[in-house]
């Protein structure tokens, strides 16, 4: 792989990572409701979960799920429901938890690693993302190094991406004031969750 076509993997990789979305909205949740460990815990897991389809992608097993329907479907039912639970949840805090941090326990990076995992394997336009984006690279002699750079830049990028956001948010005059619009800036997060649990189903 040349380094013109690295830098076009890297560019598209930057472009899905910052588009707004429910895995930003769940990085922002835990990095204001919890703390800037939280925020970067759920950055790193939800990258994990990126890795794991981009591998899948460049391994070929995209490919085959792309060929059954139900698989994709069932997938995409997953994520509404868990999206709509994450919606709910916030819908029915009382925004305390932006007013107090809880910083750092372990029960909230555990909370943290989970929402960002889950956020991200429960994607199934991940999946479809990779396919559309690797699909140009990936050829039947590329070695295994072409595609470990592929998946690695994918990770790291969305990774760097989601704790640069958690460190933003977390700095202490901005901090401060989104903590003065807790309870507002609780129902937003759920609104627009719910908004597209509810867009996934009526695709």
């Amino acid at each position: 792989m040349d380094f013109m076509s690295w830098l076009s993997i890297a560019g598209l990789c930057f472009l899905g990572a910052v588009s707004p979305g429910p895995s930003l909205a769940v990085v922002m949740g835990h990095t204001v409701r919890g703390s800037r460990r939280n925020g970067m815990v759920s950055g790193m897991a939800h990258c994990l979960g990126v890795g794991f389809y981009a591998l899948l992608t460049v391994s070929g097993l995209a490919a085959l799920l792309a060929l059954e329907p139900s698989l994709e479907k069932g997938l995409a039912w997953g994520g509404s429901f868990y999206l709509a639970w994450l919606g709910i949840k916030a819908l029915r805090s009382s925004g305390g938890g932006l007013a107090e941090s809880n910083n750092g326990n372990n029960a909230g990076i555990l909370e943290a690693a989970r929402d960002g995992l889950m956020i991200s394997l429960l994607n199934p336009k991940l999946m479809i993302f990779f396919m559309a984006l690797f699909s140009q690279f990936v050829s039947p002699d590329m070695g295994w190094t072409v595609s470990l750079v592929m998946v690695l830049t994918a990770v790291l990028i969305d990774g760097a991406w989601f704790c640069l956001v958690a460190v933003l948010l977390s700095q202490r005059r901005f901090l401060e004031r989104l903590r003065k619009h807790a309870l507002c800036i609780d129902r937003m997060t759920g609104i627009l969750l719910l908004v597209i649990a509810l867009r996934v189903l009526t695709l």
